[in-house]
This record gives structure tokens, sequence and C-alpha cells, in this order.
């Protein structure tokens, strides 16, 4: 008999399994093995880094996860026979049948991990994971980990948006399970989101891999499939206190006819299907009763029979939870509703209705959120689908995952566009704060670097066109740690509780520069001075190295008010804080001032 499973995260890491398999990669990801392998370069130490380019949705930052997963998978990472058979199958002919035996003994045990912690804010061009083992190990992972990296951090990021757009009192409800791209699709957004700042989810499976607070009203369709009172079945309700069952049809039709003179509604607005649906599932849900009322007319049918059907319920000792509004002006219907309400508790003396709750939905989007804000309204709390789920404003982060050093020699991509290229050698990442303990500064140096130290000034260089800088932190944060090592998870998973807290934690330690919505400054991300001097070395020794690329990377960190160029690679040897000195007035190069 199976061992029973223990709990949720046992669940999780079980669908992680099914979902994350070794061979949902690219095939040109074993052909790259083999080349290595068939070279016999293998087993060469190489490290790899992922980072993204530019922060999502036109804004400042993106929140980092899928580290929980990318550590699970890691951990089983292991090609079964069928696999292996199945690459025999796609793999060219020619290829050595040698290699599939290399490969049926393939595993992570020699990987090794090391990461920022799972919702921490991050910048453009600052590595998330850096990934170091045997090359061909580590060449093999690329795919599958920018897969469980990119979209997590991706829909995390936009949660993150949409919270700051709706500000902290409003609570949020992920509902796009149906809109997303696929079932994986859903149950990552319903996770993630909730990283990001989401309070609950409509997703059940969600609810019970991960533990998000799960949700939920009612359909349309619900509503529309009553049509008469005589479909009400049972009709009778216990009160809450025990005794005998009362008519609770009989009961609300009598305090239907009460809200009714209170608010001065004809009676042919009734929607008697709209009514008996309401009464069925108060009878069913007496401590939870939450429809949707806008399936007709919200003043004229919806909010009379709600009103009706919980009135009764308060009067059976119950109490009911509120309704939603899914069409139409959210907020000047939400403002009406509330009114009601408080008309009803003073009325008839039921202060239970000071306490229901609006729940609002219909395309809501970040803009719309932000608006919501601005704007007088009573939501309490709003649900929100497509636009969450699918990020409508931007599809993809563009996590990659570029080589940084192999067998001890650092390694960089260089492409026609400068702004692609990579910065060489593996990294230390540090966040450099204020005073105030808000960062202010991320700080890339080569590993083994001495670490920069509190209330000590240091020198550093922006990446892109900005003069050096001369900074004094008063805290600094080592960002990164060693989480998996030779194929062990070395620090406990963080649970989901953990990783939301800490990006809440994170969002709201920055700057509010940082974090605006529309137009947010540019967080400084900086290299060290010794990490400017490899570049360097590499621009003296790298023929493809182009002036372009030196330019890019290095010569704006030391411009003056002097139009200079680099008059040759020679001079460019020199370490960055002499190379001014190397650099000599002359036309024809771009300015950099």
């Amino acid at each position: 008999m199976a061992a029973p499973v223990r709990d949720a995260r046992d669940l999780a890491e079980l669908s992680l399994r099914s979902r994350m398999p070794p061979l949902l990669t690219d095939l040109y990801q074993f052909t790259m093995a083999y080349a290595y392998w068939r070279a016999g370069r293998h087993d060469e130490p190489a490290a790899f880094e992922m980072f993204f380019r530019q922060a999502p949705f036109g804004g400042g930052f993106s929140l980092f996860a899928g580290l929980s997963d990318c550590l699970l998978f890691l951990r089983n990472f292991r090609l079964t026979e069928d696999d292996v058979a199945y690459l025999q199958s796609v793999l060219p002919q020619d290829t050595d049948p040698a290699f599939f035996s290399f490969l049926t003994g393939l595993d992570c045990s020699a990987v090794s991990i090391a990461s920022v912690p799972e919702g921490t804010a991050m910048f453009g061009k600052v590595p998330l994971l850096e990934v170091s083992g045997p090359l061909a190990v580590v060449q093999l992972l690329e795919t599958s980990l920018l897969c469980m990296v990119n979209y997590a951090s991706l829909v995390c990021s936009n949660a993150a948006r949409f919270r700051l757009a709706a500000g902290p009192a409003v609570k949020l409800m992920e509902l796009g399970l149906r809109r997303a791209q696929g079932p994986d699709g859903g149950l990552s957004a319903s996770r993630y989101t909730h990283i990001g700042g989401f309070d609950l989810t409509s997703n059940v499976l969600a609810g019970r891999l991960f533990g998000v607070p799960v949700a939920g009203t009612m359909a349309h369709s619900y509503i529309t499939s009553f049509s008469s009172l005589e479909e009400v079945c049972p009709r009778t309700l216990m009160p809450c206190s025990g005794g005998d069952p009362v008519d609770l049809v009989s009961l609300a039709v009598g305090w239907l006819r009460r809200v009714r003179q209170l608010l001065g509604a004809e009676s042919g607005g009734i929607r008697q299907g709209e009514f008996a649906a309401f009464l069925s599932y108060g009878i069913a849900y007496p401590q939870n009763f939450l429809p949707v009322i806008d399936s007709y007319s919200v003043q004229c049918s919806g909010l009379p029979c709600f009103c009706a059907v919980a009135l009764a319920l308060c009067e059976l000792g119950y109490r009911p939870v509120g309704i939603r509004l899914d069409s139409g002006d959210l907020c000047r219907q939400s403002v009406e509703v509330r009114g009601v309400f408080r008309r009803c508790s003073d009325h008839f003396n039921f202060p239970e209705f000071q306490s229901l709750i609006i729940v609002g939905s219909n395309g809501v989007s970040e803009g719309s959120l932000a608006e919501l804000r601005q704007k007088e309204n009573e939501i309490n709390v709003m649900g929100v689908g497509t636009h969450l789920v699918t990020c409508s404003r931007q599809p993809s982060l563009g996590c990659v995952y570029k080589l940084v050093e192999i067998s001890g020699q650092p390694r960089m991509k260089l492409t026609e566009d400068p702004k692609k290229s990579t910065l060489p050698g593996r990294k230390a990442v540090y966040r450099l704060m204020d005073s105030d303990g808000r960062p202010f500064l991320d700080l890339l140096c080569l590993s083994g670097e001495p670490e920069p130290k509190k209330g000590v000034s240091l020198r550093c260089h922006p990446l892109g066109q900005e003069p050096p800088l001369c900074v004094t932190p008063a805290q600094v944060m080592n960002l990164q740690q060693k989480v998996f090592i030779n194929g062990q998870i070395i620090c406990p998973l963080s649970s989901l509780g953990e990783s939301r807290a800490r990006a809440q934690t994170s969002i709201n330690a920055l700057h509010p520069q940082y974090t605006r919505l529309e137009q947010p400054d540019k967080y400084p991300v900086c290299t060290a001075h010794t990490h400017t001097h490899t570049f360097t070395l590499f621009y003296t020794n790298t023929p493809s190295v182009t002036f372009r690329h030196f330019c890019f990377y290095r010569l704006p960190f030391l411009r003056s008010s002097t139009n200079y160029s680099v008059t040759s690679k020679q001079e460019a040897s020199a370490p960055s804080c002499c190379l001014a000195e190397n650099l000599s007035p002359r036309r024809g190069f771009g300015k950099y001032h």
C-alpha cells in the first residue's frame, strides 16, 4: 500500500514531479549536452546566472518567485529508462549509444545553487540564481529553471502592482482559473498571486496544494436556473440556536414586503426566480450567504431580495456575509448598496447589516483598481481574473540563463546589441541601505572580493551611461545565499506565508519613487571596482569585445565634462580608476557626459 500523503507540501512536490519531468525542456539542451560529452567537456565546472534585463509592466521592480519549485525539481532530477529510450528516438541517428548510458546515470548530485530569497524585490541585471556544477548538467537545466521562474515571477509582480494600485484596505481575490493559460498556468497564478499580495483565490486545488485561502460566491447561472418560489426545496430552516424548523420562504416574503416599503420599490420589479435562488442558497448556507445581485436589476430586484432573505436569516440568528456586484459602475453601486444596508440596520434594528461586505468584480485591471482608490466607494473585496493571470500588459518577464564562468575562467555573451551582453564572472550581490533601512543601490562584486562594509565609503559604477558613484551604506545585506549544495536542499523551503510576508516587506522597504506604477525612477545597480577591471581586461584581450560594448558597460563610469574616446585597447588595460588618464579628446566618437 502506498504511504499516505502527510501534508500539502507532500502533495505539492508530487504535483511538481508530474508537471515538471526532466524532458520538459528544449531539444537543443540534449544536443549540446551530447556535444560537450563527445568532446570530453561534460564534467568541466561551469556557472550560469539567471536574471532579467528590465522590470516588467514599465515598473521599477520585479518580485522573484519559483525558487521552491526549482529546488524540488533539482532534488528529483533523474531521467528514467523510458525518457532515455525516447531521446534515442529523437536525437540524430549517429549519436554515440554510450551517451545514452551517460544520461541514465545523470542527476544533480554535483550541482549547487546560490539564490536570493523567494519574494525579494529585484532589479534588472541582478542575478536571481547562480547555478554551478558539471557543464553538461547545468546546461540541461536551463529551460526547466527558466520555465519555473519566468511566469511565477511575472504573475507575482503583476499581483504586487495590483496590490499597490488597490491600497492596503481592500481585500483582493484571484478569480483567474477559467481565463488562465492552461491548468498549470491557472495553478501557478493562484499560488504566486498570493505571494504578490492577493488574499484569496477561487482555485480549490491551489488551496489543497499550497494552502492559499479559498473563497467563492455564486454564478449568474445559479440565479437564472430558478423561475418561481415553488422551486425552493427544502423550504424550512432550523434557527441557529436550535428549535423547530421555520418556513424561511414565508418569513422572507414578509420581510420583502417591509423592505419594499422602506425603499419605495415597486413590487413589479421583483424577479421571483432571483428571490427563489437567494432563498434556496440561504437555506443551504445560512452562515455563508453571499449572492451576486446583478443578474437582472440591482435596485429593482437583486438588492431588495437579498435584504429580505438576509433579514430573515438574521431573525433566525444567522449572520449573512454580503453581496457581489459584477457589472455596471461598481463604485456608485457600492455606495448605494451600503446606504440601503445602513437604512435596514437602523430601521429594523439589525446591527449585522452594518458589517455586510461588498465584493466587486467585472474585468478588473490595474488601472481600474487605481481609479477605484480615487473614487468614493464601499467595496471591501475585489475579484480579479483575466488581466491578472494572463499578465495582459506584458506576457513574459524575459528571464535569461547565461554562462558566466567555466573552469574558473569568466565568460560573457557578446551580441550586436550591447544591451544584451552579459557581465562576466561569478558574483556576490549586496543590497546597500541608507540610515532609514531603505535600499538605495544593489552592488555586484566578483565572488571572493571583500564585501562592502557599513559606514565605509566605496566607489562603484552604475550599469548604463551614468557617472561613477561614491556611496557610504548604513547597512549592507548579502542578497544571495547557498540553498542547494551537491544535490541537497540545505535550508528550509519558504512557506507560502513566509514568501508572501517577505514580498510585502521587500516592497514596503523601497523608496516610493521605485514602486510608482507609472514612470518610476530607475533603481541603481552597480558593479564594484574589481568587476569593472575584469571587464576592462576582457576588452583588452577579447577581439570580439567592441568599443560599443565597452562604452555601454564601462566608459560612461569614467567620463568627465570633456568628450573622450578610447584611443586603443592597450590604453583600456589600465585599472578603471586610472583609465581616464589614458583617454584623449578626439573627434568622431560618441559623447559621454
